[in-house]
């Protein structure tokens, strides 16, 4: 029975997904509520991705340590190179530069983990760039914007780093320990996470469509274009450079979807920050774009692509 309802949720999770999202645009309200939760039910799903987890999963990365670096050296390079060659290429005002060249600076995102997770990746790997990426952001991100902008910015390392923590760290930890205490007691379990995950994610994105339905109705062509553009040359980037180091299936899909997802919340907070909510445009819209294109990538990963 457990299995049939995971097998159901699989094929419908894109479907279910499209049509939330829909229903979001026409009435917010019946999605929007979730907004404090998100971050609670990005723990809880993390937990269940820890209690899928072994010790021996992160132990198997020791050999792998160049992927991590191959991982945080794509990440922070391809993202901000697109971003900036995009902003060139479209032509794009200022301010819509500034925040698709944000957006491209920030670390990988609590959500890769989740996409990789469904897409059957390296989900060991794909955490463990999240953290260091999000360790590093702080010296990083302030770094290419300026570089790229000419703009000094501020970010509060701490706060990053425990929400990361809490998010991510804590609830996987607490998972494998879980696991480890209970071992197969819990194999019943497990099968319905991949489900819990996909109903989860469709309500997250729904979520973001609801919050920023003026901004998506207002259909600004070229910053969609170019959020558009930037996610996808992120996942495709990120496939090729991992496929020049490793034909593992699971680790490329690991560092592709790292790669293509960012930390847009952060984006947005820096946007509204230090710049103006035109540069905070691309960040929500980039959220958006990047959960419904991650959850096409992940179907289609989960199904042999890739």
């Amino acid at each position: 029975m457990l299995l049939r309802i995971a097998r159901f949720m699989e094929g419908a999770f894109l479907p279910l997904a499209l049509g939330c999202s829909a229903l979001a645009l026409v009435w917010p309200g019946l999605f929007t509520w979730l907004a404090p939760y998100i971050s609670p039910a990005l723990g809880v799903i993390m937990f269940g991705m820890g209690l899928a987890l072994r010790v021996e999963d992160f132990a198997g990365l020791v050999p792998k340590w160049r992927l991590v670096v191959l991982g945080v050296f794509l990440q922070f390079t391809i993202m901000p190179g697109v971003a900036v060659a995009l902003a060139r290429l479209l032509d794009l005002d200022p301010q819509t530069a500034v925040g698709v060249v944000l957006v491209g600076s920030c670390p990988g995102g609590t959500a890769s983990n989740v996409i990789t997770y469904l897409a059957g990746g390296n989900l060991a790997l794909s955490v463990v760039l999240t953290l260091v990426t999000t360790l590093l952001a702080p010296l990083l991100t302030p770094a290419l914007v300026a570089a790229y902008c000419g703009t000094r910015l501020d970010v509060d390392a701490l706060a990053m780093a425990s929400t990361v923590f809490w998010i991510v760290a804590f609830p996987v930890l607490d998972g494998l320990l879980l696991r480890r205490l209970l071992r197969r007691r819990l194999e019943p379990v497990l099968v319905l996470f991949p489900s819990l995950s996909m109903l989860v994610v469709a309500l997250v994105i729904a979520c973001v469509v609801g919050l920023n339905r003026e901004t998506v109705l207002a259909f600004p062509g070229l910053a969609m274009a170019a959020v558009v553009l930037h996610n996808l040359a992120g996942f495709g980037l990120g496939w090729l450079g991992a496929r020049a180091f490793t034909r593992d299936r699971a680790d490329v899909a690991a560092l592709a979807i790292e790669v293509g997802m960012q930390n847009s919340g952060l984006g947005v907070a820096l946007a509204k920050l230090y710049f103006s909510p035109a540069a905070a445009l691309p960040g929500a819209l980039f959220s958006l774009e990047q959960n419904l294109a991650g959850a096409m990538l992940a179907r289609w990963w989960r199904r042999g692509g890739g």
